[in-house]
């Protein structure tokens, strides 16, 4: 998706989805164009539109899987680009800013409710990893049970989306995606050396999917210029949250915005 902001005189901003997702969010859009941003969103290899027929959804046994495709929208952009991530997006992103082919291009990187970690209690994080294990040799290996239906039920109730492309249930979850999650975060958790200016986002215990503390710990070890700001109240896609608050998300993300292009 692209939409142009006039001459786009504060540059341009490439946004990438989470799991079982796809971009969906226009006035996301239609914000930063009126603040004078060329807006594009990216729909990753095997999410959205991008699925193919034969393709396992939502599949991948690497996340540096997804940094040709970031890499693609930035050349196609043409331009040093505000790049911006939601959960797992945010995961990739940050990873991107890291180590990608063209994050020297990457001149601020925005984070909502990016997913760092788990959020399970710690008598089950032993099956996780034996999950994880396991589909390091047995990468197509699944859990047909999917996504638990509360979250993507809320969201229907405020906000039109296609659910053939984010299904309420999500789409079988492959012991190879949960290996390729479990060796982001273990980066993560190390510490990254991301150059650029960071603004992580994140809500309280009314994001149902993520714990924002994991969200607040894991964000200050991405790189030596991080901010970090709470949205209380807030659903776990931050900028699909009441009038309100994402109101306030566009507020604060927009002056960051600005003080860090000066």
């Amino acid at each position: 998706m692209r939409l142009p902001g006039g001459e786009a005189k504060r540059g341009a901003v490439l946004y990438v989805h989470g799991f079982v997702d796809y971009f969906f969010q226009r006035h996301m859009a239609e914000r930063f164009a009126l603040e004078g941003y060329a807006f594009y969103a990216l729909d990753l290899r095997k999410h959205g539109r991008s699925l193919r027929a034969h393709q396992h959804a939502n599949f991948c046994k690497n996340i540096a899987e997804y940094h040709a495709d970031i890499t693609r929208a930035i050349d196609e952009i043409g331009a040093p680009v505000l790049l911006a991530g939601h959960s797992t997006g945010g995961l990739v992103c940050s990873l991107y800013a890291h180590e990608g082919e063209r994050r020297e291009q990457v001149r601020g990187l925005w984070l909502n409710s990016p997913f760092f970690d788990w959020k399970l209690p710690e008598i089950q994080r032993p099956q996780l990893h034996i999950a994880a294990a396991t589909g390091r040799f047995f990468p197509f290996l699944k859990d047909s049970k999917g996504l638990r239906p509360e979250y993507g039920q809320a969201l229907l109730a405020d906000w039109e989306y296609d659910t053939r492309l984010k299904p309420i249930r999500g789409f079988p979850i492959y012991f190879g995606w949960i290996a390729a999650i479990n060796d982001a975060h273990a980066k993560v958790h190390r510490g990254l050396s991301i150059t650029c200016p960071v603004l992580s986002m994140h809500s309280d215990g009314a994001d149902v999917v993520l714990d924002w503390r994991h969200i607040a710990r894991w964000s200050r070890g991405l790189g030596a210029e991080v901010a970090v700001l709470a949205f209380p109240g807030g659903v776990h896609d931050l900028v699909l949250s009441r009038r309100e608050i994402r109101d306030e998300v566009f507020s604060q993300l927009f002056a960051w915005a600005e003080r860090v292009s000066e």
